[in-house]
């Protein structure tokens, strides 16, 4: 095999490896929650609805703030409604529940998504200084690969690592032929 002949294959896989690294429209959802309503007021309370939607067990983060010069209620009670935008199923109303365990109040539901596909997504607050509501919608995405999502993403960096470390050891070797004729 000729120098033209390796450098024309090195070229064609170049070319091919940059083919399949452009860029593609991400549609799934694998990561750290993320805003679907941000710095709403909804009856005497501002609210960020924060979601992590997974398919089958889906998490939604209410944070709750009150508006200026007021206090958040005291007899509080939020719920998260979800329900298909294709209308295939009727919506299903979860009760978020008060987490405790920071100083920014905050209150949590679960709820069961059971197909990839858009939601609506109705956040309902509801006190005795008031009521009211707000609207959105998320896209229910399936779970990633677990514990090997660490690996699926470092591949890249480790690849590059190899190429690296095999041009420099063949430099090396090059090198050191030369230099010993």
């Amino acid at each position: 095999m000729n120098h033209h002949t390796i450098l024309r294959g090195i070229d064609f896989g170049l070319a091919g490896l940059l083919v399949l690294m452009l860029p593609t429209p991400a549609r799934a959802h694998n990561g750290p929650p993320f805003p679907i309503i941000e710095n709403h007021k909804v009856g005497p309370c501002v609210i960020s609805l924060w979601t992590h939607p997974d398919v089958g067990t889906g998490t939604f983060f209410v944070f709750v703030e009150p508006i200026p010069g007021g206090t958040v209620p005291k007899d509080l009670k939020l719920q998260i409604g979800v329900q298909p935008e294709s209308g295939r199923l009727p919506e299903a109303v979860y009760t978020a529940t008060k987490d405790n365990s920071g100083g920014q109040q905050q209150y949590n539901a679960i709820v069961e998504f059971d197909r990839q596909e858009f939601w609506r997504v109705r956040l309902v607050l509801e006190s005795s200084q008031g009521r009211g509501e707000e609207f959105s919608r998320v896209e229910a995405t399936p779970v990633g690969f677990g514990k090997w999502d660490l690996l699926f993403y470092l591949l890249p960096f480790l690849a590059v690592g190899f190429l690296w470390f095999r041009g420099i050891s063949r430099r090396r070797s090059r090198m050191k032929r030369l230099q010993a004729a």
